[in-house]
This record gives structure tokens, sequence and C-alpha cells, in this order.
């Protein structure tokens, strides 16, 4: 595929909190470790001390949970590989969406790929593994249940609750799978032959990236949340994480930059099959929100050593939780992500856990032979593809016209007009140039509306580049959002088995720009 890059400042799609992040911007600084480019790996590396304990469990958690599915020699190599101290990991995570979801989806798990790769050319001593995280405790199913393509939204629909990596694959399931016939038979074998939705996403993600040595982590264990209790005691009864992510978000607000995520006193849920609820303190204990569940403060200690797996961390303490049980490196995730972990640098300083490297994935938008097509007939370059289409659509008219449509001159005359008579006016009767003032109004108006038909009619006359314009405009951005954000991988997957080996080809996951690709399939 041919590529194009886009300064990611040019492309109108980032906040700036994002943008100074990635720039450098010295206000931020106190709020990472350190700086996202090859350079800074090699200090990364040496502060990242992880537990020979911590690696046997995470070693036999990842046997277990890949019990029934078929891998390939690289996943098993880089499984056993992680009870090596010289082994570590990079790192991405996103929710159990539908047929991968949006493309960005497929963007962070080969962006996190070909970073394992480039770290382990120039890091030879050590040996890097690429791994992506379920999110299989969230419970926000309405965000995850449906997916795009052609225009089309296909949605499944239930009514289970809870944590949706527990979702059965059941009739309903079924029945929302009689309408995606055209599917792949990469999800088919993955959805038939899974009993729940977390099942069946491992499967889909190990089938499309397995032979590239992906890890799959599901942080839903027992084993490895029994690492996290300390955490878990300090969130529930001293509130120690709230205390420092709020005031590094105090911190980040006095510079200007908007919070992404906000912290509570108590940062977790409560999970069991089917529940995923708050928990709050009581003036007796604790209580699960929504729920007749509560418990004495002697009864959550309690359950924290025997069942710390009742214990769903929330957006908050979710890194914390991932950098305990991991030999992370770095995290690798979307603009919003990667800017709110700038909240939480001081409660992993407090736990005296490393702060990985923040990186973003790379960004894309592809581009079909119908859509270059009507690039080239607009004559617009790859840069304009990102512009205000409103802007570019009233330039675009008033270039093409034969004369003022907005009759400004004709404004600039009525309105010196009737300021002219208005101070005549004065001097017969002085409330006559309220009348002046409200007729001036009401003319300009007039004017307006007259200049909104002219519009309309230029319009009209080249209605077929507009008409072109707009089709490449809802390519690009369908439904007002980026490419990326809305359309599924099948929209190209299908038609090109190959995409995902042409994405790891181009893809440069430390090139923090734009990438428009010719995919001409």
């Amino acid at each position: 595929m041919k590529k194009h890059c886009i300064e990611l400042d040019q492309t109108r799609q980032f906040s700036k909190f994002f943008l100074d992040y990635i720039k450098g911007e010295p206000a931020l600084v106190p709020f990472y470790s350190h700086r996202p480019e090859l350079g800074s790996f090699k200090n990364v590396i040496e502060k990242k001390k992880f537990p020979a304990q911590n690696r046997a469990i995470l070693v036999n958690s990842l046997q277990e949970q890949y019990q029934g599915v078929e891998i390939s020699e690289a996943v098993s190599k880089n499984i056993s590989s992680l009870a090596d101290p010289q082994t570590f990991t990079v790192i991405t995570g996103h929710q159990l969406n539908l047929f991968t979801g949006p493309l960005y989806f497929i963007y962070k798990i080969v962006s996190t790929i070909n970073l394992a790769k480039k770290l382990n050319e120039t890091h030879p001593d050590q040996h890097i593994v690429p791994v992506y995280w379920m999110a299989t405790e969230d419970h926000d199913f309405d965000e995850i249940n449906y997916f795009k393509l052609d225009g089309k939204k296909y949605q499944w629909n239930s009514d289970q609750k809870g944590a949706v990596g527990d979702f059965e694959l059941d009739k309903s399931f079924k029945e929302f799978l009689k309408t995606v016939p055209f599917t792949s038979e990469v999800f088919k074998s993955a959805y038939s032959s899974s009993k729940t939705l977390a099942e069946a996403v491992r499967k889909y993600v190990n089938a499309l990236f397995g032979e590239e040595g992906l890890v799959i982590v599901d942080g839903d264990s027992a084993e490895l949340k029994r690492i996290f209790e300390p955490v878990i005691q300090s969130d529930l009864f001293k509130h120690e994480p709230f205390q420092f992510a709020s005031s590094a978000t105090s911190k980040l607000e006095e510079l200007g930059y908007k919070s992404q995520i906000f912290p509570r006193e108590i940062n977790f849920f409560y999970l069991e099959k089917g529940i995923r609820e708050r928990i709050e303190q009581t003036a007796t204990g604790f209580a699960v929100l929504n729920t007749t569940i509560h418990f004495s403060e002697k009864e959550m200690e309690e359950l924290i050593k025997t069942h710390p797996e009742r214990f769903s961390p929330n957006v908050v303490l979710r890194p914390l939780y991932q950098e305990m049980i991991l030999p992370n490196l770095a995290y690798l995730g979307g603009p919003a992500e990667v800017v709110y972990w700038l909240q939480l640098k001081e409660v992993f300083k407090h736990f005296e856990i490393p702060f990985p490297m923040l990186l973003p994935r790379n960004f894309a938008l592809l581009l079909n032979t119908a859509a270059i097509r009507k690039m080239k007939q607009m004559n617009w370059s790859y840069q304009d593809l990102f512009q205000d289409f409103s802007v570019w659509k009233k330039e675009f008219v008033l270039s093409g016209s034969d004369f003022d449509v907005l009759m400004e001159k004709e404004r600039e005359v009525i309105s010196g007009l009737f300021d002219e008579k208005g101070n005549q006016a004065i001097q017969l009767e002085k409330s006559l140039a309220d009348s002046f003032a409200a007729g001036k109004v009401r003319t300009l108006k007039i004017i307006d509306q007259m200049s909104a038909k002219l519009r309309k009619a230029e319009e009209r006359k080249h209605e077929i580049q507009l008409d072109r314009a707009k089709s490449l405009e809802e390519y690009i951005k369908p439904g007002g959002s980026p490419q990326e954000r809305v359309v599924n991988m099948m929209q190209f997957y299908l038609g090109d088995p190959d995409l995902i080996q042409k994405l790891l080809e181009c893809f440069d996951p430390l090139d923090f720009r734009m990438m428009v690709f010719e995919h001409e399939s």
C-alpha cells in the first residue's frame, strides 16, 4: 500500500492535551517518566524490576487461560519466556468488541506487535513480548455489542448483566450471527466454538495475530489479583489512590488540561457472575450499589484475602494492576487513553511500581479505489482530506461564482445609507434614530436572505462536484467521526485477506503522524 503521512496537528482530530504530550510540552514533564522515543527504552528496561514469583504466577495463569485454544509456536515460546528475568512486555488493551469493532482495535494491536519487533532488534539482550489485554471485566455492553460495515449497523441485543467477558453466546447471539453470513471463517470459527464472549475474542484475536507471537491476557484471575491485594486494601480502607490521583488531576486542571478520568474514594467494582457494581463505604462497612450486598469491615478484609477475584478495578486502578502483574515497558493507546495515564503517575510512585512509557497507537485512514478517484477529481491533496468541509464548501462556491453572492457591496451601501439618514433624522426628532436602526437591521436581514438564495443557486451549478466532495467527506468521516473510530475491519479485510500483513509492513509505532493509505484491493 502507498503511504502518505500527515502531521497530527493538521488533522483536526486530536486534543491540545494529547498533542502537547507528543510534542514534549515542558509543563507536562512532571506527569510521566519517559519520553515516547526509542532512545528512552534503555532506561525503562533498567528501572523495570519484576519479581520472579510474579513471573511464575503470570506464566501459570496464561497457560491456564489458553487451555483449549490452538496456539502458534511463537505464542507458546513467548508465554514460556515470561519466566525469564530478561523478558518484558509491551501492551495495548481494548474492550471485547464484536468482530473487532472499529478499525482502531486492529491498529492498536499492529502497533504493539511492531513495537515489540523494533525493540527486539535494538535490545538483543532482552526479549520483548507483545500483549493484548482483554477488557473482560468491563460492563459497558452497549459500547461493544455492535459493529458498522458499509454504513449498516449490526447489533446483538442481550439482557445479560455484569462483566461482558462472562456473557454467554446464547440463542440471542446465534440469532444475531445469522445476520452476518458474509463474515470470514476466522470469526465464524471463534464464535461458533465458544461459550462466552471472552473465549470467542481470545480465539479470533489469536487467529488473526497468533503467528506474530501476540499474547492475550485476561486480568479476571484469582491468582493474578492476589498480587494486587495491597492495592485493594489501600483503596478500600485508606483511599490512598484517590488522594494521589486527585492531586495530579488538580495540577493538570490548573495548567488548563481537561480531566479524562475521575478518581473516586473507592475505585473498585464488586464482581460476580451477572454483577459488576461499584463498592461504596457506609457507616457500618461497605455496600455494593444496586444490590442488597453488604459487608462489615472485618468481612471485607476477609473477602479480599479469600476472593480477590471479586474486586474489579476501574479505569483509575486498572493501569496499576496491569503493571503489577506484567513485566511491562510501554503502554500503547488512543489519544484519550495516553493522557489519562498522566493523572496516575503519583499513584504508581506511592506503590513503588515503575511508570511505563506511554505511546500513542498508530493512526490511519484507508482509501479505497473510489475514494482515491474522487480525491483526484476534486484535485485534493492528502492534507485536504482533513480540512473543514463546511469551510471548504463555502470557499469553493464563492471561488466559482461570477459575482458577489455575499452581496458585500450592497450591504455596505445600504448600511451606510441608513446610518447617514439616521444621523440626519436625529436633528428632526431623536426617536427617529431607533426607527432607522431597526430599518437597517430588517433590510440587512433581507439582504442575507437574498445572499443565501444566491449561494444555493451557485451550489446547484456545482452540484456534481459538491456531491462528490460530500461523498468523500462521508467516507473519510462517517457520521462526522474519523473512519478508524467507526468502520469495521471487514470493510477492507473481506476483499483483502492480506490487510493485516500490509499494516504490519507499513506501521511504524514511533512515527506519530496520521498515515493515509491507498488501499486499492
